[in-house]
C-alpha cells in the first residue's frame, strides 16, 4: 500500500453547506477553475438536506460553514477519527467552540471567509491529502495489527501440534503451512480456523470434527 498525493481534483464534487449560493460566489468560481463541480444542498429547518452515506470519498467533497450550528451530523469513525469523506471547514467566527465542533466533524483543512480565490486550492489539497493520509495510516495500522494476530495464531498452532502429533517445530510448521496452501488459504487465517476448532468446548454437537493434515496425520476433538 503506497500513498499518493492527489493534486489534480478535476472530476471532484463540492458539496457546500453554508447560505453562500449563486454563480457569483468565490468559493463555486474557483471550484469550477480547478475541475470541481459546486453544490449548494437545501438547508431546510437548519439541517442540510444531504445523504451522507450516497457520498464516495473517491469523488466528493464536503465543504461546512461552522456559522451554521450543526447544520450537518456526519458520523466519524472512532479509531481513524475520520468522516466518510473529505470535510474542509469555513470559519468566519473563529470561537473555539466553532472550531471544535469542525474538527469533531472531521475536518482536515479550513477556508477563513471570506473566501479568496487564492486560498480555494491549497485548502483543497490540504483537506483532501490529509483525509487520505490518515485513512493510509490506519489501514496500515489494521494491516500490521493482523498480521500481529496472524502470527499469534501461527505459533499457537505450531505448539498445539507439536504437543498432540509429538512433531518438532520445523516439522509441526511445514505441516500447517502445507495443508494452507492445499486449501487455498493464508496460514495465518487457516490457522485461526485450526485454533477455532480446537477450542470448542467438550459438549459441543462436533464432537467428532476433524482436520485430516497433508500426509495422513489426523487430528481430532
Amino acid at each position: 500500500m503506497t500513498f499518493r498525493l492527489l493534486q489534480n481534483f478535476k472530476g471532484s464534487r463540492a458539496l457546500v453547506i453554508s447560505r453562500l449560493s449563486g454563480r457569483e460566489s468565490t468559493l463555486e468560481t474557483t471550484l469550477a477553475k480547478l475541475g470541481v463541480a459546486c453544490e449548494f444542498p437545501e438547508i431546510a429547518d437548519g439541517r442540510a438536506q444531504i445523504d451522507i452515506t450516497a457520498l464516495s470519498p473517491d469523488r466528493d467533497i464536503l465543504f461546512v460553514d461552522g456559522d451554521l450550528d450543526e447544520a450537518i451530523a456526519i458520523d466519524v469513525d472512532p479509531a481513524s477519527k475520520l468522516p466518510p469523506v473529505p470535510v474542509i471547514g469555513i470559519v468566519g467566527v473563529e470561537a473555539p467552540g466553532r472550531l471544535k465542533a469542525l474538527l469533531n466533524l472531521g475536518a482536515t483543512a479550513f477556508l477563513r471567509k471570506p473566501v479568496h480565490g487564492g486560498a480555494v486550492y491549497t485548502a483543497l489539497f490540504m483537506g483532501i491529502n490529509q483525509f487520505l493520509l490518515r485513512a493510509d495510516a490506519h489501514a496500515r495500522l489494521l494491516d500490521l495489527e493482523e498480521r500481529r494476530r496472524g502470527r499469534r495464531a501461527v505459533l499457537r498452532a505450531t505448539i498445539l501440534m507439536m504437543r498432540e502429533q509429538g512433531l518438532d517445530e520445523d516439522a509441526a510448521y511445514s505441516q500447517l503451512r502445507r495443508e494452507s496452501m492445499r486449501r487455498r488459504q493464508s496460514l495465518e487465517h487457516f490457522c485461526e480456523e485450526l485454533l477455532s476448532r480446537w477450542a470448542k468446548p467438550p459438549d459441543t454437537s462436533d464432537r467428532t470434527t476433524s482436520i485430516t493434515l497433508q500426509g495422513g496425520n489426523k487430528q481430532a476433538m
